[in-house]
């Protein structure tokens, strides 16, 4: 008798705060999909000068920071996949004269910061005549993403003409 009343009770407190329990009831199933975003790479427009160096018999090396290059893979790849970040140089050509042949200029990655799991290894080319493998990631579980800021090494010949050289540095992802 005590539980009937309690049952009537709790209704009747339902119903006056205008809770009404239903008379039945149905479920409908939805669903959302996430599909596969992009593998994609930034750097900067220009870097602006990488340095100077005086003319002298011997030649010399500039090294300048290029400014920071990011790769973002949001392909939600399959465990252990991998990307490669690869860049290429033009000559450093000068208003008028000799070039610095794109076989003088190298680059170092510096450090990489990352986000995700993967197992980035900078790849520091010697020479950027073809295109050649900047940073490597492997072992990748998931999205992720690297960022370091590379620094150009142009080795400038002796006896090269003083004036200002300029380049077209290229990088991709795949």
């Amino acid at each position: 008798m005590r539980t009937r009343n309690l049952i009537v009770a709790a209704a009747a407190a339902l119903l006056s705060l205008g809770i009404a329990l239903p008379a039945s009831a149905d479920t409908t199933t939805a669903s959302v999909t996430v599909t596969g975003g992009t593998l994609t790479i930034s750097a900067p427009a220009a870097a602006g000068s990488l340095g100077s160096i005086s003319n002298s018999v011997s030649g010399g090396t500039i090294n300048g920071s290029l400014g920071q290059v990011q790769v973002n893979d949001a392909r939600s790849a399959a465990a252990g996949s991998g990307w490669v970040a690869s860049v290429i140089s033009t000559a450093f050509t000068p208003s008028a004269g000799p070039t610095i042949a794109a076989s003088a200029v190298s680059y170092s990655a510096g450090v990489i910061t990352k986000t995700g799991t993967a197992t980035y290894t900078a790849n520091d080319p010697t020479n950027l005549t073809g295109v050649s493998a900047a940073v490597t990631a492997t072992g990748i579980t998931g999205d992720n993403s690297a960022t370091w800021n590379p620094t150009i090494h142009v080795a400038v010949a002796g006896g090269t003409i003083a004036t200002t050289y300029s380049a077209i540095i290229t990088h991709s992802v795949v």
